[in-house]
């Protein structure tokens, strides 16, 4: 009976998948698993969190070292807004030098150029890292588990 009902509608056979991803990371040409395959969103999380660590303690050596006021950065709002610079501007050089933030070094992860460019350009990394601080982008996922971050700017996060 449901092979009468659906020979008349439009569109592929039942069962057959075509135009959907097998895995994430398909439709870019990335391999499903091992080095080049999309990153969990477990691990890319984890190397936030270490590269958001990071921030924090170099501000707090600028305190140490004076060049910020221990008052200011403990009770005023200055802390958290230094650290969030010190976060953007870190990932910013790392991923356009380097091809990853330092969370990302430590996780076996590099952000990609999916358009097969050498390096993630300053633009591109500078657009990445603004967005990855307002959050909601990155909640957002295609197939492919790209934010809205990744789609903007044409990069993956993927295993080294």
């Amino acid at each position: 009976m449901a092979r009468a009902l659906g020979s008349w509608l439009s569109g592929s056979e039942p069962g057959s998948e075509s135009g959907l991803n097998e895995y994430p990371g398909q439709r870019l040409g990335l391999p499903e698993s091992g080095p080049g395959s999309i990153a969990g969103f477990g691990r890319r999380i984890a190397a936030l969190l270490i590269d958001w660590f990071i921030a924090y303690g170099l501000v707090g050596l600028l305190v140490a070292l004076g060049l910020m006021n221990q008052q200011t950065f403990l009770y005023g709002p200055m802390g958290s807004t230094s650290s969030a610079v010190v976060w953007v501007v870190l990932g910013i050089i790392s991923v356009r030098l380097f091809g990853f933030t330092p969370g990302q070094l430590a996780l076996g992860l590099r952000v990609a150029s999916v358009d097969n460019r050498i390096h993630v350009g300053l633009g591109r990394a500078t657009v990445r890292g603004i967005l990855v601080f307002f959050v909601i982008p990155a909640l957002f996922t295609d197939s492919d588990l790209r934010g809205y971050q990744d789609r903007f700017t044409n990069t993956p996060v993927v295993r080294r």
